[in-house]
């Protein structure tokens, strides 16, 4: 039975077996999985990760260790400082910051990577400074939980220190990255903007989903240039950042911006915009980017997409009064058969009144001999709404059009 069935089945005996294996490979990947599925209380766990922190031969197994009695809570980690340090009972107070920031400067490499696990959790920023000096640290491992590190704490004064690691190893790149995403500084957002040209897939899928942040136009090129990536990942984060920027833009700015970025999505793949702009629409928890996506579908969809028109279509019963607009908007700016086809599906009274009211409004605009027919047997509908754009509606066709 693999490793993986043992941790699903919470199987902890058998992953503390696996810490004898002859293998670094599986003894590494038993400490990650202990760490997950461990228990801090339960002694025999914390020491089997302890002796491996403490003494096996390899060094990414001692750091996987290491990260594993950090992820089992406080005890144990005070119990592997005290086990790297020599103390005992009281005299191992590794609960402040001054004492885990001093044991940054310890010898041995593993009892760094502690102190840096450690003061992540603490919720006192005076130990910050001490973990931007431990991103300089000689040992890459110590450099990579540094940056996690900091990134917890979200603080512009490390952004100097993670922007200078983002020439490090992999893993200590995408800590960095990962940090300066977090903190979201114009100047940490700016340093990122490099990374969406990077050959590591992991480090453009950071930029461009960190990008979004920002509250400037200067990231709308760059993530518009993403849309074209190899990688599906970067480009669903590149569409994620440009609706977010849209949404953190000053308003003075959002027009311009506004316009730039539908010159910019239009002129990319349909298909890789469109997808990722309908995930946001339908599922989004946010109005704002919800809007947002709305309004722009109508502008860089094609008219025949039926991904988008039956979005839309949805979106006109949608809580938020503002995105069931700007869908009924967009509907209107598509227009086409397909428009017409599925808003006829929406007008009969088993939908909600105003999506229905919408629904009619925009098949004024876009219907023809077809929708006319069908308007006309809803000019007595019980709703007064519907019946008054009814009449708009049917006035327009019969005209010949809006």
């Amino acid at each position: 039975m693999s490793l993986y069935q043992h941790a699903r089945d919470g199987n902890v005996e058998r992953l503390r077996d696996a810490m004898g294996s002859d293998s670094a490979a599986v003894r590494r990947r038993a400490a990650e999985f202990l760490g997950e599925v461990g228990d801090g209380g339960e002694q025999a766990t914390v020491d089997a990760l302890l002796r491996a922190a403490t003494d096996d031969e390899d060094g990414e197994v001692r750091g996987a260790a290491v990260d594993a009695l950090d992820e089992l809570g406080d005890g144990a980690l005070e119990q592997l400082l005290s086990e790297l340090t020599g103390t005992t009972g009281s005299e191992a107070e590794w609960v402040t910051a001054r004492k885990f920031a001093r044991a940054l400067q310890a010898d041995r490499p593993e009892l760094r990577m502690a102190a840096a696990n450690a003061l992540s959790r603490l919720d006192d920023a005076s130990g910050l400074s001490h973990l931007v000096d431990a991103l300089d640290d000689d040992d890459p491992r110590v450099r990579l939980r540094a940056a996690q590190a900091c990134g917890t704490f979200a603080d512009a004064r490390a952004v100097p220190g993670l922007t200078g690691r983002l020439d490090d190893e992999p893993r200590v790149r995408r800590a960095a990255a990962n940090a300066l995403g977090s903190i979201g500084t114009d100047q940490a957002l700016g340093a990122l903007l490099d990374l969406l040209d990077e050959s590591d897939e992991s480090l453009r899928r950071i930029a461009a989903g960190a990008l979004g942040k920002a509250n400037n136009p200067e990231p709308v090129e760059p993530l518009a240039r993403a849309l074209g990536d190899e990688s599906a990942v970067v480009r669903n984060a590149a569409v994620y950042s440009i609706i977010e920027l849209l949404s953190n833009v000053p308003t003075q700015q959002s027009h311009a911006v506004r316009d730039r970025v539908v010159s910019e999505l239009k002129s990319a793949d349909d298909e890789t915009v469109v997808e990722p702009l309908v995930e946001i629409l339908t599922d989004g928890q946010q109005s704002r980017q919800r809007r947002n996506a709305a309004w722009i579908l109508g502008r860089v969809a094609e008219s025949g997409s039926t991904l988008a028109v039956e979005a839309l279509a949805e979106a006109l019963a949608d809580d938020d009064a503002q995105t069931a607009q700007f869908a009924a908007t967009s509907l209107k700016n598509l227009g086409g058969p397909i428009v017409e086809d599925r808003l006829l599906d929406r007008i009969g009274t088993e939908h909600p009144e105003d999506a229905r009211a919408k629904a009619v409004f925009v098949l004024g605009q876009v219907g023809g001999q077809e929708t006319l027919n069908r308007l006309e047997d809803l000019t007595d509908d019980e709703s007064s709404a519907v019946r008054k754009r009814v009449f708009s509606a049917v006035s327009k066709l019969r005209a010949g059009g809006p």
